[in-house]
């Protein structure tokens, strides 16, 4: 089943793939505010032209990548021919960092890192190598080059301490970002399901071997 969302500069096919289980989350008062969350934010996001929407995706549209620890995932664009990357793989990836304890908070995007000649620079990372969180591993494991693909990071797969990346070149920025998902007063309140939780807008751009 597909679902079209119409994104800048073309229309991309959203693509349910059959092999993942569906998202399904307990309805409780803290995920119905997370849902809410997510719903506010998702068209906003990354790759997408909110002005152009023609069928906003829901949480509903997600489904859950396997062997991932929870990471839920809707692909905007499957990528064109070639192998999926494999651990020791060179990958190179555009992304849109989010954070969904602060509204959907953009901490951090590929789109703001130029080189000399005001080009984005994308991230560049060995698959396999633990330096970047487990969630970004998860989701650029199944993907194509060309591939574009938004996904949800639960806090267990996503930042374990303030050293993993991709890390907001900003100061302030990872300030922010870090002391929002490691606040010890509201990890000790049993927040800590929903403080680490993570969007990303990942797009494979390239993959070496």
């Amino acid at each position: 089943m597909s679902i079209h969302l119409q994104l800048w500069p073309s229309p991309i096919s959203i693509t349910r793939l059959p092999s993942y289980q569906a998202c399904a989350l307990p309805i409780t008062r803290r995920n119905a505010l997370s849902l809410f969350t997510f719903t506010t934010i998702f068209t906003g996001l990354g790759f997408s032209n909110p002005d152009r929407v023609s069928s906003k995706p829901t949480i509903s549209d997600f489904v859950e990548l396997p062997d991932s620890g929870g990471v839920k995932a809707l692909d905007l664009r499957v990528g064109g021919g070639g192998d999926a990357p494999v651990d020791g793989d060179k990958v190179a990836i555009h992304y849109y960092g989010r954070l969904a304890a602060k509204q959907g908070w953009r901490f951090d995007s590929t789109y703001d890192h130029k080189d000399e000649n005001g080009e984005p620079v994308p991230f560049e990372f060995v698959l396999g190598s633990g330096k970047v969180i487990s969630g970004v591993e998860s989701a650029v494991r199944s993907m194509r080059v060309g591939g574009i693909r938004r996904i949800i990071i639960p806090p267990s797969q996503g930042y374990q301490n303030t050293s993993q990346e991709p890390i907001p070149p900003n100061f302030f920025d990872r300030q922010r970002l870090f002391t929002t998902i490691f606040n010890p007063t509201r990890l000790a309140n049993g927040e800590g399901s929903t403080l680490g939780t993570l969007i990303f807008d990942i797009e494979l751009v390239s993959l070496r071997r």
